[in-house]
Order: C-alpha cells, then structure tokens, then sequence
C-alpha cells in the first residue's frame, strides 16, 4: 500500500488528511481499526523510541505516548509486588513484554489515560490482556500472535486500532515536513546513543554502575523522542517522569521532577492501604490517588467526595509524611536533551533522589553546574551531543 487516507488530520477541520509514500511501499499495516493523523505521528516516533531500546539494552521494550511525546517508556524488567499493585497488574501474568509496558504505562497513569502503545517485540497474549483492560488508542508491534490480535481487535467494540510494522524498514537519510506552505528539510538524526557517549565523566565521583549506565541509556533514547526542552528521570529500567516541551529548562527539571515525585508517592504505605469500592473503574481509581497525593487533598476528604470512591476515609498524607518518604527516593538517574545552564537544575533533581546525570554540557556554566552535582556526591557524565526533537 503506497498511501493510507486518514477521517482527517490533527483537528476536524483539517482536510483532506492521508499518509502516503513519495517512493516505495509504507512500511505499516493496519490490522484493525482505523488510526488518526495524531494516532500515527504517535506511532511513528513511539516505534523508533522502543527499537532503539531494544538495540541499546537487548531487552524488550514498550513505550506509553500521548501527543508526540513519551508519557513512559521501560525496558523489561523484573517488577516487585509493591510495583505490580501500583501499577494494577498484581491480577495478571506478565511476560517480559508486558512487564515493560505496566511499567511505561505505570510512570505516569494519569498522562497515559488514552495512549498510544509501542511494543518493540512480538505481542503476545499477556501483553494483549493487560492492553485490553486500559484505556488506550492504539498499539504499533513487528507483529502480533494469533491470540493476541484477536484479543486486541475485540477491544473498544471493535474499534481499536491495531498497526504492525515491517521491522526491515529503513527510512530515507532526509526528511521533509511543511509549515505554512514552506518544506524544510534535515538528515535524519541517527545519531547511536551508547555506552560510548557515557564516557566523560566530568564529576569527583566517577562511580558509574551498570545499572546507572542502562538507565542514562534509555534516559537519552526516551529525550531523542520528547517535545523539546526535555528532561527525564529513571530508576530501574523505567522511565518515572518526563517533562516535554517546556521553554525553561529548570520548569522542564521540576515538572519531570514532580511527576517522579508522584510515583513514589504512590508506593507509599497511606496510598497502598486505599480501599476502593468495588467496581471502580480504573481512570477512576487513578484521579482518586492523584488527589489524595496532590496539595489539593481537601477536594477529595473534607466533603463527601471520597464515598464515591472508597470504602473508609482515610487520613490525609500529611506535607510532613510526604517530605520524609520522599526523602528515601535514591539512584535515580536524569537525562537532559541539552544543557543545564544552571545550578538550580541538580538541586531540583537532588530533592527526587537523582544520583546520576547525563548531559551535554557546553553550558558557560558548567562549572557551577559540576560544583552542584559534587556537592551531592552524584556522577555526570558528558555526551557532547543535544538532542532536540520537535
């Protein structure tokens, strides 16, 4: 199939609407459903991130995207019982590919509400299954086992959009993209994000494990495909929070910030005790933590509110309680798409347990910046290389 014609492109209004090939084949198939502008544009760079992954770690990996940008992203990995509660799938068994995307999709429930999947194996019936209960737009695979597509094209009453990649598929080396009538054009940014990158490490500590190395990798993969400014913050394997499309980099570091904040928060022993009526529904059930969690508490105790969705009202998590749990959030790792022109960027990141950073540098002032990260004892590590994405 050499084009696809789309209901109609980022907004109703906008039409006509195709996606189609100056030379050659497309290389996506749609097994069911039939995607958007915005479905493919999610797609399209949602694959990429997860094959990347995949190339960088050897591990499978899946991605949560919302809007162009990554709500999460993780490799495969195995997840701890507080973990599989947190993220809603202690009910289920999980294979390597679905434990990667519960926890792309668990790095910020509330942004994923309404994602768009990216799987960079084979989907396969646990995979299928833990799909099949969120709510979700689409998913993009190399393929799909018999069972597992039937499950999927079941979803959303038959709706749901369904999209298999041709994994052989190389992309022209230049890109084109039209704004207000004008064509711009670049070379691709292939650029290969390795360990080689991790090298120049420019802090006293110089301590750089395995596991912080695996992490900076998918920190930097997961940049390369977030609205710029872009921060991200992960632990484990896993994305916990990213900040896109800021203009300031220090509101990219606290939003990014803030929402690793949240998972943890989440993990603790208050928010693990919830009792949620029976049959709530899962969006449901994400809001009432989120307000529980948030300064904005009061909305959801000092009324009634809460009998809507919990069986016993519970005390409120307390600034005090929040600040000393958080207090116990350590070896997290920050990527940065480009620079920290500031100090006040690792003192952000010092307050959600960031032990290692990677970086471009070239900032004039590093100095301060590198002065910052030894007064923590953190590693930071130099790649020479921005990656913008818009």
């Amino acid at each position: 199939m050499k084009e696809l014609e789309l209901k109609y492109g980022c907004n109703p209004n906008q039409k006509p609407a195709r996606v189609f090939m100056q030379q050659g084949e497309l290389p996506i198939t749609v097994l069911n459903g039939r995607p958007g502008y915005i479905n493919l544009l999610d797609a399209m760079n949602s694959w990429q991130l997860v094959r990347e992954l995949k190339k960088a770690t050897g591990l499978p990996a899946a991605a949560s995207f919302k809007h162009v940008s990554p709500a999460g992203a993780a490799v495969a990995m195995e997840l701890s019982d507080t973990l599989k509660k947190i993220y809603f799938v202690d009910d289920l068994q999980l294979s390597p590919l679905a434990s990667a995307y519960a926890a792309a999709r668990g790095a910020d429930r509330m942004s994923s509400y309404g994602d768009w999947a990216a799987l960079s194996d084979i989907c396969d019936k646990e995979t299928a299954l833990l799909l099949k209960r969120e709510v979700s737009d689409g998913v993009i695979a190399p393929g799909y086992t018999e069972e597992a597509l039937e499950i999927l094209k079941a979803k959303r009453r038959g709706t749901y959009n369904v999209v298999q990649m041709g994994a052989s598929y190389v992309p022209a080396p230049v890109e084109h993209k039209d704004v207000f009538g004008v064509t711009f054009e670049q070379g691709r940014n292939e650029f290969k994000i390795d360990n080689d990158l991790l090298n120049n490490v420019v802090t006293k500590n110089k301590e750089l494990p395995e596991a912080a190395k695996r992490d900076m990798l998918i920190s930097l993969i997961t940049l390369k495909y977030t609205q710029s400014n872009s921060v991200c913050y992960v632990k484990d394997g896993k994305t916990i929070g990213v900040g896109a499309g800021q203009q300031s980099r220090i509101h990219c570091t606290r939003l990014a910030g803030n929402k690793a904040d949240v998972w943890w928060l989440r993990q603790h022993p208050k928010v693990m005790a919830l009792q949620f009526v029976d049959g709530i529904h899962r969006p449901d059930r994400d809001n009432t933590i989120d307000n529980y969690i948030s300064d904005e508490w009061e909305d959801l105790l000092k009324t009634d509110n809460w009998k809507q969705f919990l069986k016993v009202k519970p005390e409120p998590l307390t600034r005090e309680e929040k600040k000393a749990w958080l207090a116990e959030l350590s070896g997290v790792t920050l990527g940065s798409d480009a620079f920290f022109p500031f100090g006040d960027n690792i003192e952000r990141a010092h307050k959600s347990g960031v032990q290692y950073v990677a970086e471009p540098g070239g900032s004039i002032r590093d100095d301060n910046v590198i002065d910052t990260c030894d007064k923590y004892g953190m590693t930071m590590a130099f790649t020479g290389m921005r990656l913008f994405h818009h």
